[in-house]
């Protein structure tokens, strides 16, 4: 066999088929739509949509709470660190979310890193991350390191401040109507 002898097997890849090309293809005229209504025409979108019966997805019983405020850590234990330093994979002694994502040990966590305390550490290895349970850090701190969580400071929330000015306002107002 040689390369421009190869191929792939039989019905693997399917052609797609070309709709509206004439009666010829099976498909033509109608293009397999039927005949009339609102699903033969363009830019219909009616998934889901029940004729205006309440739709299936919104009848049936909702379970659960969906916190949208939750925030979204990557957890890492601390025994696949171990296990990345052991290999190689972890060489810095100042470990943060960008070393741990470089080793592969996490995915994602846009709010940032939580160390939780599964497993053994034994190197000395201090870390800045978003998050850590206790005995992560009695365990990081047994082997020597340390573990700093950076104060999160919020931003002046504008509706608040807004809010106090306004406040402020209708206050020098009555205050003045009152005198006056």
């Amino acid at each position: 066999m040689k390369l421009n002898e190869l191929n792939d097997n039989d019905g693997a890849r399917k052609g797609r088929m070309r709709v509206g090309r004439g009666i010829g293809s099976g498909k033509g005229k109608t293009a397999g739509r039927g005949q009339k209504g609102q699903k033969s025409r363009e830019g219909v979108s009616i998934n889901g949509f029940e004729g205006g019966q309440m739709p299936l997805h919104m009848r049936i019983p909702k379970r659960g709470f969906n916190n949208i405020f939750a925030k979204d850590y990557a957890e890492v234990n601390l025994g696949a660190i171990q296990k990345a330093v052991d290999a190689g994979k972890l060489t810095a002694t100042d470990i943060t979310q960008t070393e741990l994502n470089a080793a592969g040990l996490t995915r994602g966590g846009k709010d940032g890193v939580r160390l939780l305390a599964k497993g053994e550490l034994t190197a000395k290895l201090s870390f800045t991350v978003a998050g850590a349970s206790k005995s992560a850090i009695e365990a990081v701190q047994k082997a020597g390191g340390s573990v700093t969580i950076p104060e999160i400071v919020p931003a002046a929330d504008k509706h608040k401040a807004k809010h106090r000015s306004v406040q402020k306002v209708i206050a020098a107002k009555k205050a003045g109507g009152k005198q006056g």
